[in-house]
């Protein structure tokens, strides 16, 4: 961030590109997962399912890269550590059901972990609200398709 943007902002930098990178590591492992289960996924319909999970990894993946530019923007550097993702993220691995046919499983699977980037980005809108304008865009911008994903496996439940 430059120095009339770190003069107006009213959030601690350091603290905020760490919510940043764990809100980043949360991306990859829904990636890994989403694409995991759309490659493997079984079943009638499997075709269906497997393009709603490849639309959302793909989501996740334009908010991986968002945020990646955005830690840039404040000074930092994205996670560069795979194996590291899993223990700075928010949330653990959004783990594959081990049927692959288990439609249920999966669209529990996924909501839970949409569920839990909601209230990530909700919350790092409401620390960034007034005082980053940028990185308050961006948080609101990203919560707006979490939601979107969230809704659209839960009417799959119905």
């Amino acid at each position: 961030m430059g120095k009339q943007g770190s003069k107006i902002s009213g959030v601690d930098v350091k603290e905020l590109i760490n919510d940043l990178n764990r809100a980043y590591a949360d991306e990859w492992l829904a990636i890994y997962s989403y694409k995991y289960m759309a490659e493997t996924v079984t079943g009638l319909g499997y075709e269906d399912m497997a393009e709603f999970l490849e639309k959302i990894a793909k989501d996740e993946a334009e908010h991986a890269s968002e945020l990646a530019d955005r830690i840039q923007e404040l000074g930092g550097l994205p996670l560069s550590n795979i194996a590291e993702l899993e223990k700075n993220a928010n949330a653990p691995y959004p783990r594959p059901p081990k049927s692959t046919s288990d439609y249920k499983s999966i669209i529990n699977v996924v909501t839970d972990a949409e569920a839990g980037a909601i209230d990530v980005y909700q919350k790092i809108a409401n620390k960034t609200q007034g005082k980053d304008h940028v990185t308050y865009q961006l948080a609101c911008h990203i919560l707006a398709e979490e939601v979107q994903h969230e809704e659209m496996f839960e009417d799959l439940l119905d």
